[in-house]
């Protein structure tokens, strides 16, 4: 045997390639024509059907080495150099270069009408500054987006590392993260899973794909060893479970290889890669357009759309959603690139109409080529206030506020996938949660059950119980339920023991245990090959069913499910004697009134056990589930206590004093909800609340044909707290009623919890779609904005924290942004009218736009949160960006600033005895020194009172928490110093003495005292116009699946507008935008419905094709085919 296993394999890669493009019966045919069944096949990958592999480090190398490793390789990273080119693609950069280097060539040009000098030799250094000053913004720029695109690399590796596969390996099985998956591996897949390789099917139950990712086949797809043995990488289980022997694995997989094309595997390009096969030294090509795609290319479409997919792969969707804060800024900046486009060309007018009115107008000179510098330093300029006033720190400041939010967040067990969800969920109003695991511990336990006519509030004694009716608990328990589940011991000593797998299950296997029995024994006797038939669960069916055959001949139905579905369907019950009885209408009424609710009252979920025997002679077909599961006999009745996490009602709580409404949305029975949700707080005695079965709820919402309309929709939901018995349609119809209604000025912005393969609608038409990292599935995990790590509700409460700091960090930066640029702005237009020159140099101006932009960005962008945070509403989406608290703050610092700055401009040199600066163009002077000093100081200070936007005077609470901002203000401070004292001709400064530098400072500290008397004055009184950056739109995201004729009036206007304003915005849009595609490197999984092959997310381990843009877009649900959201649900 061991020779066997050891020997060198019997099946190339070119073979098993050609064998996985065959389908149904045509693949059937091969493996019986080639190998003689799928026994022969793992013989010849030396692998066992039972056992698996054996797991040794040298044969897994050997496997690796042949066969190749499961993973995809991912697009290369663009380089230090790559990044630096796109940097200086800015257009106002380009400006500043042409102008510097121009000013360079002419200061080399003998003056005729200038004196000579120190000064005049040394002109040249303010061309090679501003080159210097341009290249260390490109340096800062790319350093940015180079460690940005590493981050957010490590958290795509880390999604990577969360998704694993159940394999056997030497007998046992194991779960392993996709990666380590080999050829020969023997893998189980289940209800939920996302196959990771391609495979063939050796054992399978009710299974059932979905394929769409490949095919475009919107139906699932029944497989099995007669039917379609064939499984495919990248597709869905949908229902069922089943065992397969891995055949293909990463590039050499049927969804490897159309990757092989998009990463540029094309054999036009590189040639075939070989694999060398150990059994004839054959030699297998690799990452090749196979057969599968020259079938498939007959009809054109996949071909096609491959095409279509390599044209786009590196352009960003034009319809790619915007979040509520993307949009405001957007607009936003917009605006100010108007003005600030506008007073640059009146600066450079002024300043040339200036000149040429003194030297030609007045002074009588005449035209000399000397004058052409003139005109260059007025053109440097303009062109660099309009650099100022562009904040292009602002799409760095969302950016950097993203990504420290979305690291911290994973401390939080919040692991966010899409980036601007983070944000989104700061202005999320409602949130739909699941109760088991969310709401609950997930650890349950069986408290209550009730059989042969008698209620045990303890673990009834196995004497007591008749020996027939035990056996049949016994085995219905350890046979019907996923043999993944399973009761483990203990990590450590005095610890509880571990459940590993589906917790209502667990809590099943742990009342056999309880009662001192092994449920593995019975699982031993009764291995899944030997199951004539299985029913897994899913929404529809609220029930799990086997077959088994008996040793007296026929065959035995075990099923599990939701007691009113299970005692609905009962005509017998096991009496006292262990005999079986007529199950009248009547003891059904007083089971359901005396047991059930009774124990869903107390918060328990009722699982009901019955079964059904088919005689010897009797031939059923198993295929008509509607006639086989019927006529049972009912068994027992459990109730499981899964109890209210305790940290749960204080979340809840915080939810409300924050505004956002939260909603349970469960499968479990109405009483157990409703008592799960007055323990939790999300119901409170004396509100006026709703609590809804699914049955009442769509009687409420449709109208007598049986749609749903949306103002009968709209009477429910707002006091609507509990949805009871519902199924993920149910969901999904409550999220989008809520979305679309019209009953509030501002649209509500809908969070949801999700675990199960059919929460992917709701989980994708929601705002922000919360998956359970530990009890999801990987198709839910998919559909998902962030996955919470721990599955629990307060990890929902700290992403609403970190949203809402985003949008504060962004608002702390405006208000600081814009008053530098409001200031900086002024200044230069008056002093160019009034003196001809500006106090603020070109070089100056240029050094205040570095720190004020990226320095500033990076200090307040990473201010940490404050419980305040859930103290007021959400923001929503038409509440201005920049609010009269804000406006007043600018427009008072605005002030200040302005009568410093003038003052010091026209009576600095009375002030202070020293030279007047202005009408001085030779070298720098002390003068104006003193003003651009004092101007970076009174923005040093100002950083600090930036840090409250919410009209808080005590501007430096919390300061010491933030070490960035403390570290960024010490180093501006310190590189202010150094550029005054050694700067010079350079930086056109001239070193002060102490009185000057002390009143510089006291000019700086001013701004805190001035901050107070702002804070004196009432907002109220202030008019509303202050208040801009407001944005009406009535949706979050305008997303590929919306068609209407609105949305393109509104996306096509946009562009126009973008288009209009590219020149001014073109730095900050760009950088957004590739900084978006960055973050799709972990964004996985959302395609969208329109492309029919390819565009549907194709797996999770596999998720670097975001990276080319392959539709990666949160869409509309609404367009999900009826058989995805009706197929299948969370596991009981």
């Amino acid at each position: 045997m061991d020779d066997e296993i050891d020997g060198p394999f019997k099946a190339t890669v070119e073979e098993l390639r050609e064998l996985m493009e065959l389908r149904r019966g045509e693949a059937i045919t091969e493996i019986k024509n080639r190998y003689g069944d799928v026994q022969e096949l793992c013989s010849r990958l030396k692998t066992s059907p039972t056992q698996g592999l054996r797991g040794l480090a040298a044969d897994m190398t050997r496997r690796v080495t042949t066969y190749g490793k499961n993973i995809i390789p991912p697009k290369p990273p663009k380089t230090f150099l790559r990044l630096m080119w796109e940097a200086i693609q800015d257009v106002t950069l380009i400006m500043l270069i042409i102008a510097a280097l121009i000013s360079l060539g002419l200061s080399f040009i003998p003056k005729q009408h200038k004196e000579g000098g120190a000064e005049s030799e040394a002109e040249w250094f303010e061309g090679v500054a501003i080159l210097v000053a341009i290249l260390i913004v490109v340096l800062v720029t790319a350093f940015n987006d180079y460690s940005k695109e590493r981050q957010f690399r490590g958290l795509k590796d880390k999604l990577d590392q969360e998704h694993k596969m159940s394999v056997i390996r030497a007998g046992e099985i194991v779960q392993i993260i996709v990666a380590d998956i080999v050829v020969g591996d023997i893998a189980i897949c289940k209800y939920g899973d996302l196959l990771p390789a391609d495979g063939v099917i050796i054992h399978s139950n009710d299974l059932k794909i979905d394929e769409s990712s490949l095919t475009g086949e919107s139906d699932s797809i029944k497989k099995g060893v007669d039917t379609d043995p064939m499984l495919l990488s990248g597709t869905h289980v949908m229902e069922g479970s089943g065992k397969f022997v891995v055949t293909a694995v990463g590039l050499h997989s049927q969804t490897g290889q159309i990757f092989s094309l998009l990463l540029g595997g094309d054999k036009k390009k590189s040639g075939p890669a070989k694999v060398k096969v150990e059994d004839g030294n054959e030699e297998a090509a690799v990452g090749t357009y196979s057969k599968v795609h020259e079938t498939e290319a007959r009809n054109g479409k996949q071909e096609e759309e491959l095409e279509k997919l390599l044209q786009d792969r590196d352009e960003p969707g034009e319809s790619e959603g915007k979040s509520v804060l993307q949009a405001k800024l957007t607009k936003l900046a917009i605006q100010i690139g108007y003005v600030g486009c506008t007073v640059a060309v009146l600066t450079t007018i002024i300043l040339i109409v200036r000149l040429c009115i003194v030297e030609f107008g007045i002074e009588k000179n005449e035209w000399s080529t000397d004058y052409i510098s003139d005109f260059v330093d007025s053109f440097i300029l303009g062109v660099t206030v309009l650099v100022v006033a562009v904040p292009e720190g602002l799409p760095l400041a969302v950016t950097i506020s993203l990504a420290y939010s979305v690291k911290k967040m994973m401390y939080d067990n919040n692991l966010v996938r899409h980036l601007d969800a983070c944000e989104t969920m700061g202005n999320a109003t409602a949130i739909c949660s699941d109760k088991t695991g969310t709401l609950t511990t997930n650890r349950m336990t069986v408290v209550q059950s009730y059989f042969c006519n008698k209620l045990h509030k303890e673990v009834p004694d196995r004497e007591s119980i008749p020996e027939t009716v035990y056996n049949s608990i016994l085995q219905s328990i350890s046979i019907n339920s996923g043999y993944t589940s399973k009761i483990m011991p203990p990590e450590s000593e005095g610890q509880l023991p571990r459940q590993v797998g589906n917790k209502t299950e667990c809590a099943l296997l742990g009342f056999i245990l309880a009662m001192e029995d092994d449920y593995q024994m019975v699982r031993d006797q009764w291995p899944p090959e030997r199951f004539i038939h299985m029913y897994t669960f899913n929404s529809s069916r609220k029930s799990m069913s086997t077959v088994i055959p008996l040793e007296t001949g026929g065959y035995r139905l075990y099923t599990k499910g939701a007691s009113e579905v299970i005692m609905r369907k009962c005509v017998q019950i096991i009496d006292e004697q262990g005999l079986p009885q007529p199950f009248s209408p009547d003891m059904k009424n007083k089971i359901q009134s005396e047991v059930i609710e009774p124990m869903a009252s107390e918060g328990l979920r009722t699982l009901c056990l019955a079964y059904r025997d088919f005689g010897p002679k009797e031939s059923p077909d198993w295929e008509d589930e509607a006639n086989i599961v019927q006529a049972l006999t009912f068994l027992a009745i459990t109730g499981i206590e899964d109890p209210v996490r305790g940290e749960v009602p204080d979340a809840i709580l915080q939810c409300q004093q924050a505004g956002i409404t939260v909603r349970m949305v469960t499968g479990d029975n109405i009483n157990t909800a409703r008592s799960i949700a007055t323990k939790c707080g999300i119901l409170v005695p004396g509100d006026e609340f709703l609590v809804l079965d699914g049955k009442e709820f769509n009687r409420k919402i449709r109208d007598r044909s049986g749609k749903i309309q949306q103002h009968l929709l709209d009477k429910v939901w707002p006091k609507l707290r509990v949805l009871a018995r519902s199924s993920p349609t149910d969901k999904h119809t409550l999220v989008k009623g809520i979305i679309d209604s019209k009953l509030n000025p501002n649209r509500e912005v809908v969070a949801v919890t999700g675990d199960g393969t059919n929460d992917a609608p709701a989980l994708k038409k929601a705002d922000v779609g919360f998956a359970m990292g530990i009890a999801g599935t990987d198709v839910a995990k998919e559909a998902s904005d962030i996955i919470l790590t721990d599955d629990n509700f307060t990890s929902i409460v700290k992403a609403v924290m970190w949203g809402r700091n985003v949008y504060d960090s962004i608002a702390k930066f405006l208000q600081f942004q814009l008053t530098v640029n409001l200031t900086a702005i002024t200044v230069t237009v008056i002093s160019a009218m009034t003196i001809g020159d500006s106090p603020l140099k070109a070089i100056q101006m240029l050094w205040v736009n570095l720190i004020m932009d990226s320095l500033a960005s990076l200090a307040l962008a990473t201010e940490p949160p404050t419980p305040a945070l859930l103290t007021r509403k959400p923001y929503g989406r038409t509440k201005p960006l920049i609010s009269r608290t804000m406006m007043k703050n600018i427009l008072g610092h605005f002030i200040y600033q302005f009568i410093v700055i003038m003052v010091l401009l026209f009576a600095g040199e009375k002030l202070f005895d020293i030279d007047n600066g202005r009408g001085s163009h030779g070298g720098p002077t002390q003068h104006f020194t003193i003003i651009f000093n004092t101007f970076v100081f009174m923005q040093i200070f100002n950083e600090v009172n930036s840090r409250k936007v919410h009209g808080e005077r005590n501007v430096f609470d919390g300061i010491l928490n933030n070490y960035i901002f403390v570290g960024v203000v010490v180093a501006t401070v310190i590189a202010q110093i150094l550029l005054v004292c050694f700067g010079d001709i350079i930086f056109s400064c001239k070193a002060l003495d102490i009185v000057q530098w002390l009143w510089c400072i006291a000019f700086g500290l001013g701004t805190l005292l001035w901050q107070q008397l702002i804070c004196s004055i009432p907002t109220k009184s202030l008019p509303r116009l202050l208040a801009i950056g407001r944005e009406a739109d009535t949706g979050i995201r305008i997303t590929t699946a919306d068609v209407s004729d609105q949305a393109d009036v509104s996306r096509s206007e946009s562009r126009a507008e973008l288009r209009r304003g590219q020149i001014l915005w073109m730095r900050g849009i760009t950088r957004l935008q590739q900084q978006i595609r960055v973050v799709h490197a972990f964004q996985d999984g959302l395609r969208t419905i329109e492309r029919k092959s390819l565009n549907n997310s194709i797996h999770e381990f596999m998720s670097n094709q975001s990276k080319y843009d392959i539709g990666s877009i949160k869409h509309d649900a609404d367009s999900a085919p009826n058989s995805t959201v009706n197929s299948a649900e969370t596991a009981l």
